[in-house]
């Protein structure tokens, strides 16, 4: 195995929590409603067009148009998206801050749209530590496509097989598995995170 001397960090359910759900607590407080909702209107597959580059703008004024009784609703997608982010993945944040204090060079490649991504990163100072973000809303390019990987790796100037892929996703890790990426398919354990971040040389 190559030697690993830098570490690329996904963003959604790795470092930070994500449920679209949460846009609707106060309008839609039933949760079998909410869930529904997010389901069948503004769910996480129409929301994936953002990821893919599509402006918000275009995606309610599409939404809109096939779910007009829920007008305000679908608005409010876009004016309380920050809901949808509420805090960081307990656990990760103390990782990236100590791979900064031993020097290690840290980046992110993340399925984000281009205008959520530019209301986010003011309110997650934790990216400081990262010398690069590919933000797929930005490249128009979308995890698991490998074009997006081969684009990061000469971005960030590490060869894949000597930079950590962290990732909820499986279908993100096989991908950058293929391209010769060491990977570690993040569940929710921090601690096993840490421990192949040791096995690694990474941390101590």
């Amino acid at each position: 195995m190559a030697e690993v001397d830098a570490v690329v960090w996904d963003i959604g359910r790795v470092l930070v929590q994500w449920d679209l759900a949460r846009i609707y607590r106060d309008v839609l407080p039933a949760p079998a409603e909410r869930a529904a909702f997010v389901r069948e209107v503004v769910s996480e597959a129409w929301h994936g067009q953002h990821d893919a580059g599509v402006p918000w703008a275009e995606m309610v004024a599409q939404r809109i148009a096939e779910f007009p009784q829920h007008a305000a609703l679908i608005e409010r997608y876009v004016t309380h998206w920050l809901d949808s982010v509420p805090g960081p993945i307990e656990g990760t944040h103390p990782l990236v801050e100590r791979l900064s204090a031993a020097g290690v060079p840290q980046f992110s490649i993340t399925n984000f749209g281009a205008e959520a991504f530019a209301l986010f990163r003011p309110t997650f100072p934790i990216l400081d530590h990262f010398g690069d973000i590919v933000v797929s809303g930005a490249e128009k390019l979308v995890k698991p496509d490998p074009a997006i990987f081969e684009l990061a790796a000469r971005r960030f100037g590490h060869p894949p097989q000597a930079m950590l892929f962290i990732d909820d996703n499986a279908a993100n890790i096989a991908a950058a598995a293929e391209l010769g990426w060491q990977v570690h398919h993040f569940t929710g354990d921090a601690a096993a995170l840490e421990a192949d971040m040791v096995r690694l040389g990474l941390l101590r």
